[in-house]
């Protein structure tokens, strides 16, 4: 393996960013050894195929909130599985398809919560009755929640994480602010259920507002490991049509993630613009150790780096290691 390292190559780079940038990846590597790991989730058609671990709404397509950067569209592709006999149901037929596991996920009530009570026995039969692995998109919630999802064998819970105030209520509607989110977090370390919070960088209608804020948050908890996403422009939403955040302006959040929580793996996510090849390249600049759906060039830029390329078919917040030599 060449000991080569290489350096960004855009032009456009500040002195300090390559710095930064070169500062962070030499931390992931000695924390995390050069590795990366690509991955291929089921909500995305991908080299032509279909990944593993795809995701069902326990409330269909129907959310409370109506969220700007989504209105529910994102729930529409996803499986239906809104009363407990149907969650059970689908992922019997998910495993038997040869799935390791999915995401449960759903729209939010009107506090910000999913309604996880009446769906609790089912998860419990489910890792009774199947080997699925189970992550659950948790939305707010408060320990007795969490400890519940815990006992009924849920194995890790995502959490969409907004570090302002502000954006928190014009974009998500809701009339309370992140101190909800700083308690599920406190809530899900309680009950020692693996959390592994996403960053949506541009969530403030494309601009970089609180992003840095939810990063010190999140360094003051226990997680698994960190997902940064960036705006994806959903057609029918209030933010269809904005300018994207700038691709240095997300590589700066993995830097600083990286120099906050150097013993947490980072990873650039699925839920992002397609085609910004420009910030899948600059994620690899910053050692980000996971990265889901990357382009060619991404991949070569890892090489470029030496990295030792793995490949797994599933989210990459899932944490099960299914790592192959190539798709």
């Amino acid at each position: 393996m060449s000991s080569v390292v290489a350096g960004p190559s855009f032009p456009s780079i500040t002195a300090a960013r390559e710095e930064a940038y070169r500062r962070a990846r030499e931390l992931s590597w000695e924390r995390h050894g050069r590795k990366i790991v690509f991955f291929h989730p089921a909500m995305f058609r991908f080299n032509g195929a279909f990944g593993k671990y795809p995701a069902l709404s326990i409330t269909a397509d129907r959310c409370a909130l109506s969220c700007d950067h989504c209105k529910g569209k994102i729930l529409k592709p996803m499986i239906a599985a809104d009363d407990p006999a149907r969650l059970l149901e689908q992922c019997k037929r998910l495993e038997a398809a040869g799935h390791p596991g999915c995401l449960l996920s759903g729209g939010c009530l009107d506090d910000g919560t999913l309604p996880w009570g009446r769906f609790l026995d089912a998860v419990r039969a489910v890792k009774k009755e199947t080997r699925l692995f189970i992550s659950v998109h948790a939305g707010l919630l408060d320990e007795a929640t969490a400890v519940r999802l815990k006992e009924a064998g849920v194995d890790q819970a995502l959490l969409d994480v907004v570090g302002d105030d502000d954006t928190f209520k014009r974009v998500y509607h809701v009339p309370f602010g992140i101190e909800r989110i700083r308690g599920t977090l406190a809530a899900l370390n309680a009950a020692d259920l693996p959390v592994v919070p996403h960053v949506v960088a541009g969530i403030d209608y494309g601009r970089i507002t609180g992003e840095n804020a939810a990063i010190e948050m999140l360094a003051g908890f226990r997680i698994q490991r960190l997902v940064i996403v960036s705006l994806m422009k959903v057609p029918g939403t209030p933010m269809a049509n904005l300018p994207k955040p700038d691709a240095f302006e997300v590589a700066d959040l993995f830097a600083r993630a990286r120099m906050r929580m150097p013993d947490v793996p980072l990873s650039l996510g699925c839920a992002r613009e397609r085609g910004n090849v420009r910030l899948e390249m600059l994620a690899v600049d910053c050692g980000v150790n996971r990265l889901a759906l990357p382009s060619d060039e991404a991949v070569a830029r890892a090489r470029e780096y030496g990295l030792e390329l793995k490949y797994q078919k599933t989210c990459c917040s899932v944490g099960i290691d299914l790592e192959e030599e190539g798709w």
